[in-house]
């Protein structure tokens, strides 16, 4: 290989790598130096038979053969520029992109706001590199429409956005105006939760669903019944004077004092013979099945320690830190933590 076809090949590569690190951070306004366009498989078609049309006129000097070949030409030429206006001056902004577990497809939320007086039809969007758009959408004038764009997820972790297309053929279909679009968007990818797990770990001086031993000693009345409860400590004669058909549910009594052994969801605890990944799907899935029964527990991850309690705010935390354990950048999609 001669050292300029070298250089060259070096050239290209670093463009190609930096145009993948590039984001576009916040709106962004597709202006004319982002827009490409060219002919289509029927566009080609369509100026091949103008050249014939044209060929003939002039071989048998046929003046309406000129007005139909101008015509034509005509046509084509406002087809090229509506193309165009269909994409341009749109403005692109990135929206929500909720965090999933690995192996379902993340959901990247972008809006596309049309502040001009036209409405643009058939503008479709999907992942650069994709043969066929899959996603299509319709923006009023001076409103904006949503899209939603489905990614696989393979790994835990950072998931960044892909690079987009957006294209569109309105109106006659003789040319493809198209531009590209890196949204600075990403979401958290969660270990995939174990299947067919053990049960929450057993705590000393505890039961094994993890509730451990609840005070007992004063009565301080009767509450609604919560998964993990005793079936001791049903209130029966509570229980017997409510009718189901107008709303009653199952009562327990509650006690104050005495002690409750702490539910603990540790790493370290776990089997060693099993792999980091393993480790970290099991404790994904103690940490779904204990909120799903109200059961305060305490999650410790390395350095990563969080005291006992539950809601959305601890689960969340406590996924992402299983999420970005030992690998917080995630460098392998391209984000930054």
């Amino acid at each position: 290989m001669a050292p300029a076809e070298t250089l060259t090949g070096r050239l290209r590569h670093k463009a190609r790598a930096r145009l993948q690190r590039e984001r576009d951070a916040g709106a962004l306004l597709l202006g004319q130096r982002r827009i490409y366009i060219l002919p289509t498989g029927p566009g080609l078609g369509f100026g091949a038979l103008i050249l014939v049309l044209l060929v003939g006129s002039i071989n048998y000097n046929l003046g309406l053969g000129y007005a139909l070949t101008f015509v034509a030409l005509s046509c084509a030429l406002v087809d090229m520029v509506l193309t165009w206006r269909n994409l341009a001056h749109l403005v692109l902004t990135p929206g929500r992109a909720p965090n999933v577990f690995s192996g379902q497809e993340a959901p990247f939320e972008l809006q596309l706001a049309n502040p001009g007086p036209r409405k643009r039809y058939a503008v479709w969007v999907d992942v650069a590199g994709v043969p066929e758009p899959r996603h299509v959408a319709d923006v009023a004038a001076g409103s904006s429409a949503t899209v939603r764009i489905a990614v696989p997820t393979e790994s835990r972790g950072w998931l960044a956005a892909p690079r987009l297309t957006l294209s569109t053929r309105f109106p006659l279909g003789l040319f493809r105006a198209w531009a590209y679009w890196h949204p600075d968007i990403r979401g958290l990818v969660y270990p995939f939760p174990e299947e067919g797990a053990p049960p929450l770990p057993q705590v000393a001086g505890g039961r094994s669903d993890g509730t451990g031993q609840a005070g007992s000693d004063d009565f301080a009345g009767v509450r609604p019944y919560q998964p993990g409860d005793s079936m001791r400590r049903l209130a029966w004669r509570q229980i017997a004077r409510l009718d189901p058909n107008d709303g009653g549910q199952l009562a327990t009594k509650h006690f104050e004092g005495g002690a409750r052994d702490e539910l603990v969801l540790d790493l370290a605890a776990l089997p060693v013979q099993l792999d980091l990944e393993a480790r970290l799907s099991r404790l994904t899935r103690w940490v779904l099945e204990a909120e799903s029964r109200a059961l305060p527990y305490a999650f410790r991850l390395g350095a990563d320690r969080h005291d006992a309690g539950n809601g959305a705010a601890h689960q969340a935390a406590c996924l992402r830190a299983l999420a970005l354990y030992g690998n917080p950048g995630n460098p392998g999609n391209g984000s930054t933590p």
